[in-house]
């Protein structure tokens, strides 16, 4: 993904200019309902258009911006261009027969955070992950597709990995259970060449990588899988996204977002310190013999 590619994404557009949307009305004193039979349309639609979940039209972006106050012809031009970037599809459509919406969207938020953090209990994180494991995994867990859908969907995350690529990628701070790292996945020759991969990662100056033994027993995030996402734009909240078979809830609640990240803060306590975990990584490809 190009630096131009990662500034237009939609999702990001949308939620941006949704943001600013809210602001204006909150400021200018109006209800959802005003707002509403301005563009003709429900309170519900006005939540939707705030919260980046719909496309915008031109139209109802004028409407709402002379009800709001706003009058200077730049300012209005510059929401229209928003608007119409926030429509144009991401880099993944021409993936989007593989790519469920509902992920759609983790894959636009991904590629425009400053910071990712991240526990994973089951398997490595997917933008660590080596060819071979993401092959070896789409394997086994999408057991009804077809050889080539499978390189197409390896394919996808190689492109997301190229996050680490770009000067302005976000910090990511994982924190991996012992278990992800000492199931075999693709045999050992695969896990093998999967742990070298994470311990040249712990050399990446914005990865922070830590393995939650074994030993520390129950823990706080035994609930599952999570990942937090932090953007540089202060209109911005922070995002928590939970994956499931079919589905996937993002939550951005001050609230819930406070309880993932004191689950992650409490993780990375009782995980390995991150300047030792290039050494964990080394003992366990000894046990791989």
């Amino acid at each position: 993904m190009t630096e131009e590619q990662s500034r237009g994404v939609p999702t990001i557009r949308r939620l941006l200019l949704g943001a600013q949307l809210r602001r204006l009305r909150t400021e200018a004193g109006i209800s959802r309902e005003d707002a509403g039979e301005v563009i003709r349309a429900s309170p519900w639609k006005i939540h939707r258009l705030e919260n980046g979940q719909v496309s915008y039209k031109e139209r109802d972006i004028i409407d709402l911006l002379r009800l709001y106050g706003v009058t200077d012809p730049g300012e209005i031009d510059t929401f229209i261009a928003l608007a119409h970037e926030a429509n144009v599809p991401g880099w993944w459509n021409a993936y989007s027969d593989l790519l469920p919406h509902w992920f759609r969207a983790y894959v636009d938020l991904e590629a425009v955070a400053a910071q990712i953090r991240t526990y994973q209990a089951q398997l490595v994180p997917g933008l660590l992950q080596t060819e071979a494991y993401m092959r070896a995994l789409m394997r086994g867990t999408l057991r009804d597709r077809r050889p080539e859908e499978i390189e197409r969907r390896v394919m996808v995350r190689l492109t997301r990995q190229r996050l680490f690529t770009q000067d302005d990628g976000p910090q990511l701070w994982a924190v991996m259970d012992e278990a992800a790292l000492r199931r075999p996945v693709g045999g050992k020759k695969v896990l093998r060449a999967q742990i070298e991969r994470l311990i040249d990662a712990t050399t990446l100056p914005r990865v922070s990588l830590q393995v939650l033994p074994f030993t520390a027993g129950a823990h706080a995030a035994m609930v599952g899988a999570f990942s937090i996402l932090r953007f540089a734009d202060p209109d911005l909240p922070d995002v928590v996204y939970l994956e499931h078979a079919t589905s996937a809830t993002y939550l951005d609640k001050p609230e819930d977002v406070e309880e993932y990240a004191h689950i992650m803060s409490s993780v990375g306590v009782h995980g390995t310190p991150p300047e030792q975990t290039a050494e964990i990584l080394g003992e366990l490809l000894h046990d791989l013999g």
